[in-house]
């Protein structure tokens, strides 16, 4: 019997699909296409550690399975080579990005490879090459021609040690999410990309898309989209006025003072003299806060008098104006009415301050003088309202909005927590972003035929608080190209999730130089049928690619509205600490010794069978020895049964045996169903236990004699068997394959299906009743004649020892159930 080595085996049928292009997609035929995409890697100075197999393995094994089912199947990797993560490396390491990128991505290809994937490396891309980022480029100037980029000065998170800007959605819990780094805030002047004109869109079609819910919810929350009124309050002394928006003007009666962002721009103005000190205190303490800290429940409200007051526009009364960290100048007006007795955060702050809370919202079964002890935030009556006293809330939110708006003093709007895209980054490793400063001209787009700009390689990149690009002389000095005079090049470079928004177009059209996709190849393959990545990039990677492809598709350029149909998070790999895995923490597992040990088949296998998917968990590799053992009983199987393939279709029989071979035929359709229904659903280590149940029911076969196993059901049993096996252990079932006597790849065969009435076992259990009450149960033929149920019924000792003696009235029969004996 052939052992299997897979040290020989693996290298070998990887050298025979990529000598036989196996993994190619024929992009002439459409009819039934499937774009399979995982969210590409990041070399960075890490070599694929066991998370990154996690993704990709159970992936390609989705890919491999839908191909088996007739699929033309486009599954392509590349490389997310821009970015922090390579850049430190490289100052870490005192090696160039360049340099240090290239080489990891060198390795890294070898590692893919290694997993056995159906990668179509012709088709491959690496966003760090003038060839990728040149259509980066291009889109900045299409988002600039259509006015979806623009450059602002506005209040942004820096982190201190990486020495840029972040956005909202690369700080958690107050800290960078790259280096943990405590955020500060201040003003720059910043590229934005204009996404809050797709808010709208951006919602609606979350409904289009078979997303899991909760990634949906979480874009959902992130965008935020409230229905209220904006509200004009004038400033007393003065013609200054401040806008708010509320989502609650049924309760305006209720504000007894109004609060603005420390940044907001009318601070210094109404700032009495007195109080200037301490507002320049409190902005300077609130300037270390992210605005993910200031906007948490738990933090103690702080804040400061500005000295002014307000008048409320539907009463006359005037009202404070305090200056607070809990508003924030990035989502809605930057200032709020502020109402403690219906709103938790006022509630809290007016306790810490001492100022007044009043009730105009009545709760059903309390009284309007009864004291409150925390906001109270539902419907009710209204109350301490003027007119609109004894309206029900949702009716008075209208009415006051309306006699608002019949005083040019408000009017009814909707609102958005999402903010505009920050993309500009003061790094080196990044995009440049194609703008030229021109003293006669002003802001120049380079043009189109001048991309791409590219980034120089002898540039001083550590960070110091600038723009490395601004300290490269030769990158800096420019010419502009509408007047001629001399000019200086933005030096910010792009943030690197712009390279990943629109990347999944660019596979089919990697090898074009003169579009950045091609339109006939776009339109009929894109968008991504099947995305595969971690839950992390719900509101940052997931929600700008939407944003680019809806832009991109306005532009004329796209003819449908979502970058990806359907979408699957991988669970995530946990150190055996249960923290992420990083080498921070020196938890990191490698998946190279195991493979050294037990081959990749083995720890594709293993990683399919001891996680949930979807779920993840804690690294733990107890059970891999028994992955490697099954891997090896089901190759022992195959070559056990090889004789079948060789020798004449003579057996006998006997009854016992025939039921032998039922169980084998009903376990392999059941099995065949399992893996066809779980793997869809990406449950891979249901469909592996489906398998497992299989081998061994062949293995009971196979201890029958040989002259006595049914070389016919041994032939179709053991075919099958590594057909629903190939996708999880390519290298192997190609083995196997081979040895069953077939020539070409198993990949080129369809996965088998299962026939209904082979789910029902030719034996079956027969409940024998005397009197109605339960004496026994035998198995027996399934369709057994009425007659010789009756007689075994009747014969057997169990039931013999209730009848004796005793007068039998009837013989009830259900078939294939039960038999009732009647008597008295």
């Amino acid at each position: 019997m052939k052992e299997y080595n897979f040290s020989e085996a693996e290298p070998r049928w990887r050298k025979h699909w990529e000598d036989t292009k196996a993994h190619q997609t024929d992009f002439s035929n459409d009819e039934k296409k499937l774009y399979v995409l995982e969210m590409f890697s990041y070399p960075s100075g890490d070599k694929l550690h066991n998370g990154h197999w996690y993704n990709y393995g159970p992936s390609d094994t989705w890919a491999r399975f839908k191909k088996m089912q007739g699929f033309n199947i486009f599954q392509p990797m590349g490389f997310d080579a821009f970015g922090l993560p390579a850049e430190n490396f490289a100052i870490k390491t005192g090696t160039h990005p360049k340099d240090s990128t290239e080489k990891n991505t060198k390795i890294m290809v070898e590692q893919l490879k290694q997993i056995g994937a159906m990668y179509n490396w012709e088709k491959t891309l690496n966003t760090s090459k003038p060839e990728y980022y040149k259509w980066n480029q291009w889109l900045f100037l299409k988002l600039y021609e259509k006015g979806l980029a623009y450059k602002a000065e506005a209040p942004v998170n820096w982190c201190p040690k990486d020495q840029t800007v972040l956005a909202n959605e690369q700080v958690k819990d107050g800290c960078c999410d790259r280096c943990g780094t405590e955020v500060i805030r201040k003003n720059l002047s910043q590229w934005f990309f204009k996404i809050t004109d797709y808010a709208d869109e951006l919602l609606e079609k979350l409904e289009t898309i078979n997303w899991p819910e909760k990634t949906k919810k979480m874009q959902t929350e992130w965008i935020g989209k409230s229905i209220g009124s904006e509200i004009e309050f004038e400033i007393k002394g003065t013609e200054k006025t401040f806008k708010v928006f509320t989502t609650r003007p049924d309760t305006l009666f209720g504000a007894t003072y109004c609060t603005l962002a420390p940044e907001h721009k009318l601070v210094d103005e109404i700032t009495i003299p007195e109080n200037v000190e301490a507002v320049k205190s409190y902005r300077e303490q609130v300037a270390k806060i992210s605005e993910i800290e200031r906007l948490s429940t738990t933090r103690e409200k702080t804040g400061v008098f500005s000295g002014s007051y307000a008048i409320n526009p539907i009463n006359g009364e005037e009202i404070p104006i305090w200056i607070s960290d809990y508003v924030l100048v990035t989502y809605g007006t930057g200032a709020v009415m502020a109402v403690p007795a219906h709103d938790e955060r006022d509630f809290e702050f007016a306790k810490v301050f001492d100022l007044p809370i009043r009730k105009v919202i009545l709760q059903k079964g309390t009284n309007k003088d009864d004291e409150l002890f925390e906001a109270y935030t539902d419907s009710g009556t209204l109350v301490n309202s003027s007119e609109f006293d004894g309206l029900e809330n949702v009716e008075a939110k209208a009415k006051i909005t309306e006699k608002l708006a019949s005083n040019d003093k408000g009017e009814a709007k909707i609102n958005f927590r999402l903010r505009d895209w920050l993309v500009s980054r003061q790094r080196y490793w990044g995009t440049p972003i194609p703008i030229i400063y021109c003293e006669a001209c002003g802001v120049v787009p380079v043009p189109e035929k001048d991309l791409p700009v590219e980034l120089p390689y002898d540039v001083e990149f550590a960070p110091d608080g600038g723009s490395p690009l601004a300290k490269h002389e030769g990158f800096k000095n420019a010419t502009c190209p509408t007047c001629g005079k001399n000019a200086t090049r933005e030096a910010d470079t792009l943030d690197t999730f712009v390279c990943s928004s629109w990347y999944q177009f660019r596979y089919p059209s990697s090898e074009r130089t003169d579009v950045p996709f091609g339109k006939e190849i776009t339109e009929k393959w894109l968008p991504v049928d099947q995305y595969v990545g971690g839950a992390e990039h719900a509101t940052m990677h997931l929600l700008y690619a939407r944003f680019i492809t809806k832009a991109l598709r306005d532009l004329g350029y796209l003819n449908f509205d979502e970058p990806f149909l359907s979408l699957v998070h991988q669970g995530t790999i946990l150190g055996e600490d249960g923290r992420k895995m990083s080498k921070s923490f020196g938890n990191v597992k490698s998946p190279e010794p195991y493979i050294k040990q037990y081959g990749s088949d083995v720890f594709r296998v293993y990683l399919m069978f001891n996680f949930g998917f979807i779920d993840g968990g804690p690294w733990d590799d107890t059970q891999i020895k028994s992955i490697n053992k099954f891997v090896r009983r089901l190759y022992t199987a195959v070559q056990t049964g090889i004789w079948a393939f060789e020798g004449e279709d003579s057996f006998t029989e006997s009854k016992e045996e025939k039921s032998a071979r039922g169980n084998l035929i009903f376990t392999l359709h059941n099995s065949i169903k399992g893996v066809l229904e779980d793997t869809e659903r990406f449950q891979f280590n249901t469909s592996i236990a489906r398998i497992m149940e299989l081998v061994n029911e062949t293995y009971k076969y196979f201890n029958l004699p040989q002259e006595n196993q049914n070389p016919e059901t041994i032939r179709e049993v053991l075919t099958k068997l590594v057909l629903i096996f190939a996708p999880f252990a390519p290298h192997i079932s190609e083995e196997m394959w081979q040895q069953l006597g077939n020539s070409d790849s198993v990949f080129k065969e369809r996965l088998p299906e299962f026939n209904p009435e082979k789910l029902k076992k030719d034996v079956v259990e027969l409940v024998l009743q005397v009197n109605g009450k339960i004496r026994n149960k035998v198995e027996m033929e399934r369709n057994t004649s009425k007659d010789q149920v009756e007689e075994m019924a009747l014969a057997d000792e169990k039931i013999k020892s209730f009848t004796e003696g005793k007068q039998i009235v009837k013989v009830i029969v259900v078939p294939n159930k039960l038999v009732n004996i009647v008597v008295r």
